[in-house]
């Protein structure tokens, strides 16, 4: 039977829970399980650090604190913009994510923090920074 080792490729289910239990994610919602490569950074050294030895069948629950996930979030990541720099009929309201697009990079989320007038804060951190995640993965392959 073959073990996860830090050179691995995976498929594997994910669910994330918040402290109060709450469901932030889960790759069975669409049943379509994750494929990542261990060492590419596609995963956070903490999370890595809990699949090794795991294998094919195996389910394990862990924590990841903050710093171990998605990390605390930035000031310099909410940015204060002008109304008048998204799209009019673009539906603006707190908690509203928007796609921004870049240039030369794929699109990124930010979340409508606050709307003030003319003023909209957008904060661009991962929703999930500065949250306690508890996780539970089911290894389905080991390549």
């Amino acid at each position: 039977m073959t073990t996860i080792n830090n050179k691995s490729k995976l498929t594997l289910h994910i669910d994330i829970k918040l402290e109060d239990g709450s469901v932030a994610d889960s790759t069975r919602v669409n049943d379509k399980p994750a494929r990542v490569q261990m060492g590419s950074g596609d995963l956070s050294e903490a999370f890595e650090a809990q699949l090794l030895g795991l294998a094919a069948g195996e389910t394990k629950e862990f924590t990841l604190q903050p710093d171990e996930a998605f990390g605390m979030p930035l000031d310099e990541n909410i940015h204060v913009m002008e109304r008048s720099r998204f799209p009019e009929k673009l539906y603006l309201k707190e908690g509203v994510i928007v796609e921004f697009e870049q240039a030369f990079s794929p699109p990124i989320p930010g979340l409508i923090r606050k709307i003030d007038g003319d003023s909209v804060t957008v904060d661009f951190n991962h929703p999930l920074c500065g949250q306690v995640l508890k996780m539970k993965v089911e290894v389905l392959g080991v390549d």
